[in-house]
């Protein structure tokens, strides 16, 4: 009886976790960083330091503006951000040749 009784409480830990070690499909992973409050005036060029996007599945699209104030959350929709956003981006990849010829 008590190896009985050992046996099925064995195999309830065991059931219960590998419910818990299973992945719970891919909206189980939360994603980075996402903005639920927007900044809706224009960030001077000044004060950029570098931009990121919102993750694909955050419910809203943006850009994160890294500021010496800390990070701000602007709409995607935004002409003058997504402008930023390019020049910044290609700006960057400019950099980064020039960086391995260094080497």
């Amino acid at each position: 009886m008590r190896t009985l009784c050992f046996t099925g409480g064995l195999l309830l830990l065991i059931t219960l976790y590998s419910c818990t070690a299973m992945p719970h499909g891919p909206n189980a992973v939360s994603p980075g960083s996402c903005c639920f409050r927007f900044f809706a005036q224009k960030i001077p060029l000044s004060e950029i330091i570098s931009i990121t996007e919102t993750h694909s599945r955050c419910s809203e699209k943006g850009f994160v503006f890294n500021t010496p104030r800390g990070k701000i959350c602007v709409r995607h929709s935004l002409d003058w951000a997504k402008k930023v956003f390019n020049e910044h981006k290609e700006k960057k990849n400019q950099q980064l040749p020039q960086l391995y010829l260094q080497q």
